[in-house]
């Protein structure tokens, strides 16, 4: 099942099928306790990210060509970091450059699949993982490289963390429709020119292997979103660098989950 979250011409909030019209069949019940298709059709005022995680868990280095071409080492753990919550945007919402971005460009897209949990996760083994999952949808794991690398004193939350710096969706897929999520293209363009296109099969950690160590000793609530990490082709180990700049339009597109779009702002343009 493809699933969206979406606010209604009246600023009402449902979850809903979408198709190729502007229109939504209305879902009734509980993401995380089942869903059930009414046969009513609602029109899509505005899409939002399909959930609103309860925390988001970020996968760095995780695709071997991505590490290969920043020239860092094959990491022997996973890398993990987080965003706070107040980091997540949704679909068309601009990326906003952070005014203390002031010592030249550095915003950088990372084109992702997120792994969103259903139920809480505890100690759960790697066989077991991936019936945990609720659903993939797309995220930009976007980063300002200066602050993500000076400053943060070595971590790298910071420059991970801006406001509007996780734009996630627009569509939740369920396991179902995704049997394997190791066979997923994953890309990002950049005002219409591919920028990244990779593979998860490429990922050093898979996902059910991300989920088991994550789980180690620590719950995952349910809504966590785990980001898995992104392709080669970012924008600070080209040559010469590509950063985001207001007036750009970046898309993030995961086979079998869609694209997420989001034009660019200066800081002064946002409200």
């Amino acid at each position: 099942m493809r699933i969206i979250r979406f606010l209604d011409s009246d600023g009402l909030e449902h979850l809903g099928i979408p198709d190729e019209t502007p229109f939504a069949e209305r879902l009734q019940g509980d993401l995380y306790q089942g869903l059930v298709p009414t046969g009513t059709r609602i029109g899509v005022d505005t899409l939002l990210a399909p959930v609103s995680p309860s925390n988001i868990f970020c996968i760095g280095l995780n695709y071997r060509a991505h590490a290969e071409e920043t020239g860092a080492p094959i990491p022997e753990n996973p890398v993990v970091f987080m965003k706070p919550t107040s980091a997540l945007s949704h679909p068309e919402r601009p990326i906003m450059i952070p005014a203390c971005c002031e010592h030249g460009p550095e915003v950088d897209f990372e084109a992702e699949l997120a792994v969103i949990l259903k139920r809480a996760a505890r100690n759960v083994s790697e066989d077991a993982a991936l019936d945990y999952v609720l659903g993939y949808t797309a995220a930009n794991d976007v980063s300002a490289r200066r602050w993500q690398k000076h400053g943060g004193g070595g971590q790298w939350v910071r420059g991970k963390s801006f406001d509007t710096f996780c734009p996630m969706g627009p569509v939740l897929t369920t396991p179902e429709d995704i049997p394997d999520p190791q066979q997923l293209r994953v890309r990002s363009m950049l005002n219409g020119t591919v920028m990244q296109d990779g593979h998860t099969s490429d990922m050093l950690y898979p996902v059910s292997r991300l989920i088991s160590l994550l789980s180690r000793d620590t719950t995952l609530l349910p809504g966590t979103a785990i980001l898995t990490g992104t392709p080669p082709g970012v924008g600070v180990a080209r040559k010469p660098p590509v950063f985001l700049s207001p007036g750009d339009r970046i898309v993030i597109e995961v086979e079998a989950v869609g694209r997420l779009a989001n034009p660019v702002l200066a800081a002064e343009a946002w409200q």
